[in-house]
């Protein structure tokens, strides 16, 4: 059996209590709060002691543990590298590059990926433009773009990370769509089992009250459907919440700033 852990890139530490209630019991978590959007996934690649990462936002709430845990020996059986929801199309409502996968959701067979990643440089400097008409041709042959862009390749800077991925290795593409609420994504398996629900639009919750409203709603909605009773906070763990999260917008702003000379390079090269 492949070693799993669930990896969670976090910014509020309520939120990630609140998707944390809901993961597949017994499995390891790890919180990272102080990496950058490609980062995060080169530390993941440095956990040798983990063969496969259920990558989950803590904006998105696990509806069937069984079948993440399912889904995640099937990616690891079948030799995918990564299966997830592309950043565009039905339940997304993101139109960029459909190759990629949003990280909202991820099953990472970091075991297969090793075997050819030899460090992030080599991922930064990965030529998708040289590339693009036959993984263009690749994609189409077993999924729908519906209104995606292929030729975005760096609106985020984990794009190197999943153009990389699918061009060196097999990435499953699962079904999504968009919840009542109007915004929220349910994704699903492809075999009838919705895997979880993600909210977006994080940063908003406790900042915007209408968005606030929403997420609150998609996450009772969950606890409901699992039929578990939703954590509730003391006034001292919300103090220790309000410190943490203003640490982060620190270490945020700092982390953006080191950010800049990437891309402002990346402008050049265009």
């Amino acid at each position: 059996m492949p070693k799993i852990k669930i990896y969670t890139r976090s910014f509020s530490p309520e939120l990630y209590r609140l998707s944390k209630g809901l993961y597949p019991e017994g499995v390891e978590a790890v919180r990272l709060t102080d990496r950058t959007a490609d980062g995060y996934f080169y530390k993941m690649l440095r956990d040798k002691d983990c063969d496969i990462a259920i990558n989950i936002d803590e904006d998105a709430f696990v509806c069937d543990p069984e079948a993440v845990l399912a889904l995640a020996r099937r990616v690891y059986e079948e030799g995918w590298a990564n299966a997830g929801c592309s950043d565009c199309g039905p339940g997304c409502p993101r139109r960029h590059n459909p190759i990629v996968t949003n990280p909202f959701f991820n099953i990472l067979n970091l075991k297969l990926i090793r075997e050819k990643y030899e460090g992030p440089g080599q991922i930064r400097s990965f030529n998708y433009r040289a590339v693009k008409e036959q993984m263009k041709d690749a994609f189409l042959e077993q999924s729908d773009p519906g209104n995606g862009d292929f030729d975005i390749y760096d609106f985020e800077p984990y794009y190197s990370f999943y153009l990389w991925l699918a061009y060196n290795f097999k990435t499953l593409y699962l079904p999504a769509r968009r919840h009542r609420d109007g915004l929220s994504t349910i994704l699903s398996d492809g075999e009838g089992h919705d895997l979880c629900m993600h909210s977006w639009m994080a940063r908003k919750y406790k900042v915007q009250m209408d968005q606030t409203y929403r997420i609150d709603s998609l996450i009772n909605e969950a606890y409901d459907l699992r039929k578990i009773k939703r954590p509730h906070f003391s006034r001292a763990q919300y103090l220790r919440f309000a410190l943490e999260l203003g640490f982060s917008y620190i270490k945020k702003a700092f982390i953006r700033v080191s950010r800049w000379p990437g891309k402002i390079a990346r402008k050049f090269r265009r």
